[in-house]
This record gives C-alpha cells, structure tokens and sequence, in this order.
C-alpha cells in the first residue's frame, strides 16, 4: 500500500484542492468524513483537519475524539481544523472584531518552526473565517500572525500537531505549497513515490490478482473515464475485457464510427451496438429535463444487459468511476441536495448481480488523463472535453426529435471543428451546443425566416466543480455564428452563453 495522507472532512468547499494539492506532492491522500475515520494503519503518515462551514461555537458541529490519533501522528489542523484543536485544549474561540475574508499578510513567521520554514515576511495569505482564536492554551505557541489575526498559525508542544487559521490549498495563497511539503515531506517524512508509472504498476498487479482468469464487462462512453479505464483492464487481463459501445443516437455527429476506430487502433476486445432508434422511442413526447435522463438510463441499461449476458460466464462489471464521483456519494451531515440525477448509469449491478471493479475510483480527472499519457494513449481521447452520459439528449431543451438531434449535431460538429481549426480546443476545459425550445424572426435572402435558436458555451475549469465561461475571440465567435446560420439548415441565430458556475451549472439541463 502507498504511504498516505488522511483528509478529515468537515465540509468545506475547499478540501478536494488540498487533496490535490497533497497529490501534486506525488504523495496519495484519502478525504473521509469527520465522523467515519478509517482504522490508522502504518501506511497513514499524517492527517489533515479541513476547514468548514461551522463555527465551533455552536451546537451539533464537528467534533470528533481526536486523542487516537494526536501525539500519534503529525496533525494539520486548517481553519476550522486549526480552531477545533485550539477549542477542545481549553482555548478561546469567539467571533472575529474583524471578519477576515480574502487577502492578508503574515507580519510574523517563527523562523525556527518546522512548517513555516522557507515562507517569507510579508507572505499573502488567504482568509475565510468569521471566527478567530483570542486565547491559546499554554502549551500551544504562535508561529504565524498577521496584522489583525495574532494567532494565524501555532503548535501544539511536544507532538508534531499544527493549526493554521489560514487556506494553505488556494492560489491566493502565494507559498502555500512551500507550507504543505513542509508539513507532508518534511513533518510527515512521505517519500513523494506515488506517480503514474508507480500508479500502473501497483494497480495492474491488484487487477490480475483480483480477477484472476475470470471476464470482465465494461461499458464504453468515448470519453476520458471508462477509455483509459479499459486500457488499464486490458493491460491486466487482455481479452478476458469485453468493452459495449452503444450508440444511443445522442451522441456528437459521425462519433460512433471515430470512436469505434480509435477503440480498436488500441487493440481492445471492444463491440458497437447501433440502437438509436429504440432510445429515440423511448424519448418519444418526453421534455422534462429528469424524465429524459432516466428514460435514457433505463434503456441504457436494458441495451446493456442485454448485450452483457451474451458473453458467457461474465463475473465483473467495469465502470470508470473517479474520486468525485465517491466523494460526492458522501456527505458530512447527512444527504447532499440532489441538483440532477448523475451522468454516470445507475441500477446496472443491482439488474446484473455482477461484481463492481472500479479501477480509478481513487482518481481526480486530471489524474486520469496523466495516467493515460503514462500509457501511451491517443492525445485525442486524453483531452477531449467531457462529455454527459445521457449526450445531447439534455442539450435539447424540450423534447427530443431525430430533426432536432441532426441539427445539433451538425452545429455541435462545426464549434468543436471551429475551435480546434483556431487552436482553442485545448484552452477550453468544455464545450457545447443547446438547441432551445425558441424560434425568432430572420432574414436570409430577401426571405423572412422563422427558425431555431441555438446557444454556444464554452467555459474553463479544472474539474467541472466550478467554472467560468472561456472569452472566445470575437472573430472566432463572429466566424463560427455564421458558418451554423449559413450552413445548418433550421438555425437562424446564434447567441453565446457567458454564466458562471456558481450560480449556473455547465450544462443547461
């Protein structure tokens, strides 16, 4: 097993980028909830405290027995974690004279502190908390402050437990990673081993062990997931692999064929199934956008039995979950709000009664696409913009015709072609076409027209959690906007969708 740094949840909006960040340390970290700590064996090196939407100071928050742990291994307590520590010693946490959000500068680094070593005089630091810590125990002492927050950071004498009231993860803060290496290489004294090719190698030896000779089943997308998923199944038990393409008939224009060539340029057991039409019947006078999705999994998953039980003996099922989507399946307290039923296919194991193998599901995406490079995968399935599982059935707005399909299709097909032709494909974390329930008055010709409006969006992020729309070139925009007016037959206007997420989503169902 790989040395580990364990990440406390206490709900803060923050801590997958600590996660990433411990990550970027080539040092492999797991989040668990607050209340559901794992056992503490030798390959956990230390653990973090994250911050949280709580105050301490209340009733009913986080506050887990830490005693097993303190003294046993290096803590990092982070902004609540670091008041949590400070409170349960007998410390004093009240509300903040002056509430710290945003920027502030350390005035005071304790040059002879093992975390803070090598961080400047002056240093920004990134602040989120209503509450501060006025009183510290006598056996804590201060190792950071700045001009209005004396404790910023301290440590507990005796053990290796710090707290820090400041957001080491964030980019404001300018020399958080020189913080978190402190804390992960030198503190925790990980090794910095966990990388790709280690990733590959560890992983292969686990599928062989785990699977043995038995047949495997997994449903291909296209996408970045379940393809670099099924290259790594592939390395470990070679044909046992049976990949399903299903081509849903909501997929991009000429993509079953691209997709199918490209699966078997690398050399996987792989078979397409052309079933658009009973998806297209399924979908029949269905517009509510959660309707559309189910009715797209329920057939998804009817076409995949289906095809699974002619293979003869299967045992496993292959999915190309990754790390959000488990984390996300966890709350802090309680059931997360559901915004919209998820991408990924639910139901198939209960129907199927295989046994799951999930073999990303401790990955992040960028993660996934850095193991693909390491196994010498075609650039253009690693970076192709993710994709939802139910395709451009949700990018209809309304219900979904074969008309309507090819005339998102073809829109769709000339913005993505646009955007690689000018170099923007790679800039763009994501995107896609909406063809809307709307149709306005035109002009072509000397004619007036009644026909289509259709929305490009476009928008930039690291994993899809936040975004903010891409600032395309107006030439660009100008040149694509009239290649789809003048060459998609039923789209007379096009507009460009310029809403962030938060408040919007990405996609518009």
């Amino acid at each position: 097993m790989e040395e580990t740094i364990l990440i406390l949840d206490f709900g803060s909006q923050y801590t997958q980028l600590i996660a990433r960040r411990v990550r970027e340390l080539n040092v492999y970290c797991e989040i668990h909830p607050f209340n559901h700590i794992p056992e503490i064996n030798a390959h956990v090196k230390g653990v973090i405290l994250s911050g949280s939407p709580f105050s301490v100071r209340g009733d009913d928050v986080p506050n887990p027995e830490l005693n097993g742990i303190r003294k046993e291994l290096p803590i990092l307590g982070v902004c609540y974690g670091a008041q949590l520590l400070a409170q349960q010693e007998g410390g004093l946490v009240a509300p903040s004279e002056i509430r710290e959000y945003g920027r502030a500068n350390l005035a005071f680094i304790h040059r002879d502190s093992k975390l803070m070593n090598g961080v400047n005089d002056g240093s920004q630091v990134w602040m989120s908390h209503g509450d501060t810590i006025l009183e510290l125990p006598e056996h804590f002492e201060v190792i950071s402050s700045t001009h209005d927050v004396e404790v910023a950071g301290y440590k507990i004498k005796g053990e290796e437990t710090y707290g820090i009231q400041f957001h080491p993860e964030v980019y404001h803060t300018t020399e958080g990673a020189v913080l978190l290496r402190n804390y992960v290489v030198d503190i925790c004294a990980c090794t910095q081993s966990w990388t790709p090719d280690s990733f590959i190698e560890t992983s292969i030896a686990s599928l062989q062990e785990k699977l043995g000779n038995e047949k495997v089943v997994l449903g291909l997308s296209g996408g970045v997931d379940s393809s670099v998923a099924a290259e790594l199944l592939h390395r470990a038990i070679g044909d046992n692999l049976y990949c399903i393409f299903v081509d849903n008939g909501l997929l991009r224009k000429n993509e079953f064929g691209k997709v199918l060539d490209s699966y078997k340029g690398l050399g996987l057991n792989v078979k397409g199934v052309d079933v658009k039409e009973r998806f297209y019947e399924a979908l029949a006078g269905i517009s509510e956008p959660e309707d559309k999705r189910k009715a797209i999994g329920r057939t998804f998953i009817e076409v995949f039995d289906e095809e699974a039980h002619k293979i003869k003996d299967v045992k496993w099922l292959a999915q190309g979950t990754i790390y959000p989507d488990v984390i996300e399946s966890i709350s802090v307290k309680g059931p997360s709000a559901t915004i919209k039923s998820h991408h990924n296919v639910g139901g198939l194991p209960d129907v199927m009664k295989l046994k799951i193998i999930e073999p990303l599901n401790s990955l992040f995406k960028d993660e996934v696409r850095k193991i693909g490079r390491a196994l010498a995968m075609p650039a253009d399935i690693l970076n192709r913009h993710p994709f939802p599982g139910p395709g451009l059935g949700i990018r209809i707005i309304g219900d979904i015709t074969p008309e309507k399909i090819r005339i998102l299709q073809d829109v769709d097909d000339l913005f993505i072609e646009g955007l690689k032709n000018y170099g923007l494909y790679d800039e763009v974390w994501q995107a896609l076409a909406v063809l809307l329930p709307v149709q306005t008055v035109g002009v072509m010709g000397d004619e007036r027209t009644y026909e289509n409006v259709v929305v490009l969006r476009a928008v930039g992020s690291t994993d899809g959690m936040t975004a903010d729309w891409s600032h395309l070139p107006y030439e660009f925009l100008s040149k694509v906007s009239n290649d789809i007016i003048n060459r998609v037959k039923g789209v007379n206007r096009v507009v460009y969708d310029i809403s962030s997420k938060p408040p919007s989503t990405i996609e518009w169902e």
